[in-house]
């Protein structure tokens, strides 16, 4: 089905794996580096989108390259708070009017100059807040009928760190802790993370909805982390997992057994049976059948981010070889995400016209897509209230598509 640009940036989406540190406004980045002191391998636009943001890259560790100096330049409250605030904006812009924020505070903590965990969400929160409150109370929505804009934050820990280069608090950590393993190091700083965001969503009234886990996935498999899942799990804390970006379905049926994963982020590598590795899978074709219907059959929403895929995945040369197809076939629940959108170069509106336009998707099943955004999101709010908010939002998706001339 052919669906106009136009339709696509009007209708109302959301976003549920966005990271903060990878969608900064470039411009707002150089003014950021330049009074924060820090250097970066060029001061104008045209200049860092040639050396470190580019439109692709060799691999996952050319991807990732950039985040040393959107980490440094976020090292700062008032730099979060802008960030957030922009984030915002930029996502209101194209009719985005639920958001899912992630970052890994502790990345972003520097306790030289006083910036702890609780002061670097809380700045994040500023942000977000100043843009809420701003677009709920304009004439898009007083007047014009749009649905409100609402958001929701998610602390990611990191499932691998070192000693050096990776942020203050982590080399600080391990100092303090030089006679335990780094893997002991670096499995005390998720459960720290978990046990910080239900007191921070608990006793401050900060919107944390959820976890995550990111960084490198091979090697570092969700069942390490079991232990902070399971506090979370207990405490009603939503539950996400980056799995299945660059291993295979072992990881997402970690995540969803051993972590309780409400969603999982990105899980390209699941239809990939050359990437089981586990002896014990005698017939890898069956299970990822068996896994995949599992996951279909409990709803458990995939967030799909179309283009970093590509970018992080050299082997993935055609979107039309993407495992969304068969996610897709498999009748999955999925969402349309931007994972990056400045490392990745992209919008929402861009990951649904790449979808649209190299997937089967007629308007009910774009609809559907569209849907599981909205109820599968970890609203910072009762059920009732998130259903009240998707109900609205579905409305006026079925309002934008009769202005567009779409049959329902």
């Amino acid at each position: 089905m052919q669906y106009t640009t136009e339709f696509l940036k009007e209708m109302p989406k959301s976003d549920l794996h966005l990271h903060l540190d990878g969608s900064l406004r470039l411009s707002s980045m150089i003014e950021m580096a330049k009074s924060s002191g820090i250097e970066l391998p060029s001061n104008t636009e045209e200049g860092l989108r040639e050396k470190v943001f580019k439109k692709s890259y060799a691999n996952l560790g050319e991807y990732l390259e950039g985040f040393k100096y959107t980490c440094g330049v976020l090292r700062n409250s008032e730099n979060i708070q802008r960030a957030a605030y922009e984030l915002a904006l930029d996502n209101l812009a194209e009719n985005v009017c639920y958001i899912e924020v992630r970052f890994a505070p502790q990345l972003l903590m520097n306790t030289s100059i006083g910036l702890t965990l609780d002061e670097v969400l809380i700045a994040a929160n500023k942000g977000l807040e100043q843009a809420k409150k701003e677009y709920n109370n304009s004439k898009e929505v007083t007047e014009l009928g749009k649905p409100k804009f609402n958001y929701g934050i998610i602390c990611c820990a990191m499932r691998m760190f070192g000693p050096t280069g990776f942020s203050p608090y982590y080399t600080n950590l391990f100092n303090v802790m030089k006679y335990f393993k780094p893997m002991e190091v670096i499995v005390l700083a998720s459960m720290e993370l978990a046990r910080a965001s239900v007191r921070l969503r608990d006793e401050k009234g900060l919107p944390i909805v959820g976890i995550d886990l990111a960084g490198q996935e091979e090697g570092y498999p969700p069942n390490r982390f079991k232990e902070a899942y399971e506090f979370a799990h207990k405490n009603f804390m939503h539950k996400t997992v980056h799995a299945g970006e660059a291993y295979g379905a072992e990881s997402v049926f970690q995540a969803i057994t051993d972590c309780y994963a409400d969603r999982i982020g990105h899980g390209y590598s699941l239809f990939i049976p050359e990437l089981i590795v586990d002896p014990e899978i005698k017939n890898k074709e069956k299970y990822i059948d068996n896994l995949a219907s599992f996951i279909a059959d409990k709803r458990t929403v995939i967030e799909v981010c179309l283009t970093s895929n590509i970018q992080t995945n050299p082997l993935l040369t055609n979107i039309k070889e993407h495992k969304f197809k068969d996610m897709l076939e498999n009748r999955m629940a999925t969402t349309i995400c931007t994972d990056n959108r400045l490392v990745s170069n992209t919008t929402v509106t861009d990951e649904y016209r790449l979808a649209v336009d190299n997937f089967d998707i007629p308007l009910k099943r774009l609809k559907d897509i569209v849907a599981y955004g909205f109820k599968k999101s970890f609203y910072p709010g009762s059920y009732v209230e998130k259903r009240q908010h998707a109900k609205v939002v579905m409305h006026y998706f079925d309002k934008v598509a009769k202005k567009h001339g779409l049959a329902q």
